[in-house]
This record gives C-alpha cells, sequence and structure tokens, in this order.
C-alpha cells in the first residue's frame, strides 16, 4: 500500500508541474490567440466593424 501511495503523489506532483507549464505557456505567450477559442466566440480577434441600425424609435 506504501508503494501505492508513493506513485500517486508522484503522479500529482507530476501532473502540477505541467499545469504550471501549461498555464505559463497560456500566460506569456505569443501564440495564445491560438491556443485560446474563447477569443474566437467572443469575436475580438476578428476586425469586423459593423454598423449598428437601432430600430427602437420607429
Amino acid at each position: 500500500m506504501n508503494r501505492i501511495e508513493r506513485l500517486l503523489i508522484k503522479l500529482a506532483v507530476i501532473q502540477f508541474v505541467f499545469l504550471l507549464i501549461a498555464q505559463t505557456i497560456l500566460l506569456y505567450s505569443d501564440h495564445t490567440t491560438y491556443f485560446s477559442k474563447v477569443i474566437q466566440y467572443e469575436g475580438v480577434a476578428k476586425n469586423n466593424f459593423n454598423k449598428i441600425i437601432e430600430t427602437f424609435d420607429q
């Protein structure tokens, strides 16, 4: 049982290290826009400037 616990602790530490590496890449990389789909869903990456027609006063 002690061997399995050591293995689980090692796996948890390795996973935490990979999590930190991935977060660092996403925060400090210039390629963040390619990794993040949220920017594409919000439409921030595109330069679409459409005229908005207000129809409330008709």
